[in-house]
């Protein structure tokens, strides 16, 4: 018998658990390929629809040059010569921020650290296509056109749309195969993107740093999914913890989403608005951080800082500032922000989280909501009163570039003053309290359309034929990655440090190894 031939008959054993012998994995025939098929599927469909259906925005194409460098004739790139240099660098930092500072952030379980990174790669590359074509979808419903169009813009919209399932994806961490993920991931796109249409178009509301939209969504979308996968064993489950090093990791995705967090907020508005939004979030963020060492030391017995905080909570003043991040909030007043959302999500992780997991079988593993939900309503709550608060005297002529609802065809000057916002101008003005009705009446919206879909989308999941994991498959990564190619020194060393086997010391390489207790 070959080498090849003994690995593959091994593989379908199960490991050796408490000194009971192999048992065949009666799974292996039903789940093998499954994750390849359903990958192949979606990108042929994919390729078949951008083939048909998507083409370059004039901005890209050679053959269009209505206006310099390709861009169509008085369109607003705040003194940039094309739309490239104007949102590229913003671009680039929000990127960021999904393949690095979510990937990192989630490796915190011990034994799922390539499920963390990797599945997270995998959902924000799936993302990027499928909210492509489905925001195309709803443009060309909407503008009865019949190409979808791509640009640096579009780019950044479907990143912006991979952060609304990164998110959901935190609250299922460790519970849930990469075919459920992909299963999710679909629906929760076309969800998403309805959710914020109605936001953005028909209640003519104000959410630049996407809190109601992407975090809000993302968060009791995935709470939902989350409550109907739930079980006992994803409850105090032995290799739901941490360890030193996955910690450590965890911090770098952390710093990574703190740092570029201002660009989050504000790449898509434009000038002024822009530079508010970039300072809002800044000093909320710096704030937050503060704030969140010193409640987490007031709420340890020890009066010691606690990882988990630090490595979420301190993430709250960029959500909580998202939805006012480019209205008139004053640095005072983004301050005050970070400071209420440091105290609402330390609380949150300390004591909010364990009630709803104990009373509710609300099972979050990364804790999304003391990062995204409540922040998240915090930001519209927020967003809200500086809409009321909101005057010509406070904004100038640029009221009506933010608050497109609350001009009229005489209030606005040239087409540039729009922002893209709402699709055109209301015929009877909107008051400021209208306005942060509206502002209140999509959150509630975006609330009802998240839970109830999350609900129906979890549903889905849990049908057999998605490969849900076992109990004992739950946090790890050896169902779905080989890590046979890990130095065996390498797996033993791992084994001690998360105390799966307990030694009197060990040395990594191998040598001056004691024997197990």
């Amino acid at each position: 018998m070959t080498e090849r031939s003994v690995s593959d008959q091994a593989s379908s054993f199960q490991p050796l658990r408490n000194g009971v012998s192999p048992r065949p994995n009666r799974k292996m025939a039903w789940t093998r390929g499954k994750l390849t098929l359903l990958l192949l599927v979606l990108q042929v469909v994919f390729l078949v629809l951008f083939g048909v259906l998507v083409e370059y925005d004039p901005s890209a194409d050679a053959r269009k040059k209505s206006g310099g460098h390709g861009e169509a004739e008085g369109e607003n790139l705040a003194g940039f010569s094309n739309q490239v240099d104007l949102y590229y660098p913003m671009f680039q930092d929000v990127h960021v921020m999904m393949f690095i500072g979510f990937g990192f952030l989630m490796t915190f379980l011990k034994k799922y650290g390539y499920g963390s990174a990797g599945f997270n790669f995998l959902i924000a590359a799936f993302v990027l296509e499928w909210a492509t074509l489905m925001r195309g979808f709803l443009e060309l419903a909407v503008k009865g056109e019949d190409k979808i169009h791509v640009n640096i813009q579009s780019m950044l919209t479907a990143d912006f749309t991979s952060a609304v399932v990164l998110i959901s994806f935190g609250a299922v961490l460790g519970k849930t195969s990469p075919v459920q993920l992909i299963v999710m991931a679909f629906f929760e796109v076309v969800l998403a993107l309805v959710n914020e249409h109605i936001g953005l178009e028909i209640f003519g509301t104000v959410d630049v740093g996407g809190s109601m939209f992407v975090h809000v969504f993302g968060a009791y979308f995935g709470l939902a999914v989350a409550r109907v996968l739930a079980r006992d064993a994803t409850e105090d489950n032995e290799n739901e913890g941490a360890t030193y090093h996955s910690d450590i990791f965890s911090l770098i995705g952390t710093i990574f989403l703190w740092l570029f967090w201002p660009s989050f907020n504000s790449a898509l508005a434009l000038e002024d608005a822009r530079h508010r939004a970039v300072l809002n979030t800044y000093f909320s963020l710096a704030a937050c951080c503060v704030v969140t060492f010193a409640i987490t030391t007031l709420l340890n017995k020890d009066g010691k800082v606690e990882m988990v905080h630090i490595q979420n909570a301190t993430l709250a003043g960029g959500v909580a500032v998202g939805t006012s991040a480019d209205l008139m909030i004053q640095p005072w007043g983004a301050i005050l922000i970070g400071i209420v959302a440091a105290m609402l999500s330390t609380v949150g992780y300390k004591y909010i989280q364990p009630f709803l997991a104990s009373k509710l079988k609300l099972h979050d593993t990364c804790g999304v909501h003391n990062l995204h939900g409540m922040p998240g309503i915090l930001a519209a709550f927020a967003g809200a009163i500086a809409a009321a608060t909101a005057t010509k005297e406070r904004y100038g002529d640029n009221l009506y570039k933010i608050f497109e609802a609350r001009a009229t065809n005489g209030s606005m000057n040239t087409a540039e003053d729009f922002t893209g916002g709402m699709s055109h101008v209301m015929e009877s003005p909107r008051s400021a309290s209208g306005q942060a009705g509206y502002q209140l009446a999509a959150l509630a919206v975006t609330l009802a359309i998240a839970i109830v879909g999350g609900v129906i989308t979890g549903l889905i999941m849990k049908i057999p034929i998605w490969n849900e994991p076992e109990d004992d498959e739950l946090y790890e990564d050896k169902p779905f990655w080989d890590v046979s190619t890990i130095d065996k020194s390498e797996v033993e060393y791992h084994e001690v440090s998360t105390g799966d086997i307990p030694m009197k010391k060990y040395a990594k390489d191998g040598n001056n190894a004691e024997a197990p207790v």
